[in-house]
């Protein structure tokens, strides 16, 4: 791999990197590590041992620090590829694994959120305790109106794309 970890040195570049501080890095690792070898029934270095080619990711410290890079990044596979040396195929398939196998460490460790709800009572009751609600306001592409009215109540004033917007009534 390219991209390595020791290249990591202060808890900016941690954080740049991982979204987390070395420390929780480690913390997470440990679980990361029962939750590969769960899902796998071996360690990363065993699995690797059995196949003919140099694997790109070694362990499992190399494939949580692919992914979590990935994720924080946003590269495309082709571009994540070359910065972390492999091809773009493999950068995907990579991130597939590593992707699974973080899921199942994070429902293990009772830190994965919950993704559906059957209805908004249950919604409610799920976010009783909280205190803060961030909502993920972004403006979606809408194809532009034809009519003139319509369009001047989607028209932002701004030169980008048209987007359905909330503010406007």
């Amino acid at each position: 791999m390219k991209l390595a970890i020791e290249e990591l040195r202060t808890k900016r570049q941690w954080r740049a990197a991982t979204g987390l501080e070395e420390k929780q890095f480690r913390v997470l690792l440990k679980l990361y590590e029962l939750s590969y070898e769960k899902k796998y029934g071996a360690s990363v270095a065993v699995r690797q041992a059995e196949i003919e080619v140099t694997p790109s990711l070694q362990t499992e410290e190399e494939l949580l620090f692919f992914t979590l890079f990935s994720l924080k990044c946003g590269l495309t596979y082709d571009l994540l590829g070359l910065v972390c040396g492999m091809d773009g195929s493999n950068a995907k398939r990579n991130q597939e694994i590593g992707l699974a196998v973080l899921k199942d460490t994070l429902e293990t460790a009772g830190c994965a959120p919950k993704r559906g709800f059957q209805s908004a009572e249950e919604f409610s009751q799920y976010l009783k305790k909280e205190k803060t609600l961030l909502l993920d306001g972004t403006e979606q592409r809408i194809q532009r109106p034809g009519d003139a009215e319509e369009q001047k109540m989607m028209y932002s004033g701004k030169k980008r794309t048209y987007g359905e917007s909330v503010s406007h009534q």
